[in-house]
């Protein structure tokens, strides 16, 4: 049983102000903080938005999505300094590349990316400049410097070290002109999802992510990653996703590996979901897939 530790990172900076900043006290509220061992840890406010599209990158805020990363790396290292589990609830997806750099400190890692879309944009392609459609692209190292050398320590990942998973937007990507992913990348959409089985694509995922030279993985999940009938409180909507079980059984395969060593949540608009409805089957997921790391049941 490993304790808890749950973050607030409430950050906008990659999308816009329309909700999803208010998705950590919509989860809060709904009990997820409801597991053994679980416990708050603090909270990391981001710098004022600014609407205009920088001219130097073509991103909305790259100065302060990078002064973020460093302050939520430095929360996140804390609590993995303490030997805790953290939890770090967003805010937009832009609030991985902080997640990440705590690891990069640390040495090499990996990535469970759970996504209904690729976010593997480049600024030219994105049409509003949102780095939310282009974290794992940054990530890896494709993009502006300001963003992809994070305190001089370059790439954060290594493509080898990513699993991306349940992913939908194949066809709406490569409309838009967005970059290819990298071969080096290993890729699960959702059709691969279900000819697998939900635990079994996932297990592949983690023997993946385990079976080379890194210290762990790190678990994304951005909630677009769910069925658009099950889960309409999110910006950009995209027909089909997983089920809520598959996503359940997806959580507990990667989180009752030793080797997972953070999840971070994103992009839920509670805005979206006035009766709280979403928000405490979330919860209700979320606790679940959380309970093979604390020995509850969920």
């Amino acid at each position: 049983m490993q304790e808890l530790a749950i973050i607030e990172a409430p950050s906008v900076l990659g999308l816009r102000p329309s909700g999803v900043q208010d998705l950590p006290a919509a989860l809060l509220e709904a009990g997820l903080p409801d597991l053994p061992g679980a416990a708050r840890a603090g909270r990391v406010e981001a710098p004022a938005y600014d609407p205009r599209r920088d001219e130097a990158t073509g991103i909305l805020n790259p100065v302060g999505i990078a002064r973020y990363s460093v302050a939520l790396a430095d929360a996140v290292g804390g609590v993995l300094d303490r030997g805790r589990f953290p939890v770090v609830l967003g805010g937009d997806c832009s609030i991985l590349l902080g997640a990440l750099l705590s690891l990069r400190r640390r040495g090499r890692h990996g990535l469970l990316f759970l996504d209904g879309h690729t976010d593997f944009y480049q600024p030219s392609a994105e049409p509003a400049g949102e780095a939310a459609s282009m974290e794992l692209a940054l990530a890896t190292g494709r993009g502006p410097r300001l963003l992809t050398d994070l305190e001089g320590r370059g790439p954060l990942l290594r493509d080898e070290d990513v699993v991306a998973l349940g992913f939908r937007d194949t066809g709406e990507s490569a409309e838009a002109g967005m970059q290819p992913l990298p071969p080096g990348l290993y890729a699960i959409d959702l059709d691969g999802v279900r000819t697998a089985g939900a635990a079994a694509a996932a297990r592949r995922a983690v023997d993946r992510l385990t079976a080379g030279d890194s210290a762990g993985f790190w678990v994304h999940l951005d909630v677009d990653v769910l069925d658009d009938a099950v889960m309409p409180a999110v910006d950009y909507r995209l027909p089909g996703g997983l089920t809520w079980r598959e996503l359940e059984s997806v959580l507990r395969t990667a989180l009752a590996d030793e080797r997972a060593v953070g999840l971070d949540v994103t992009i839920f608009n509670p805005r979206l979901d006035p009766g709280g409805t979403i928000a405490a089957r979330l919860a209700e997921c979320l606790r679940r897939g959380l309970s093979s790391r604390t020995g509850g049941t969920g």
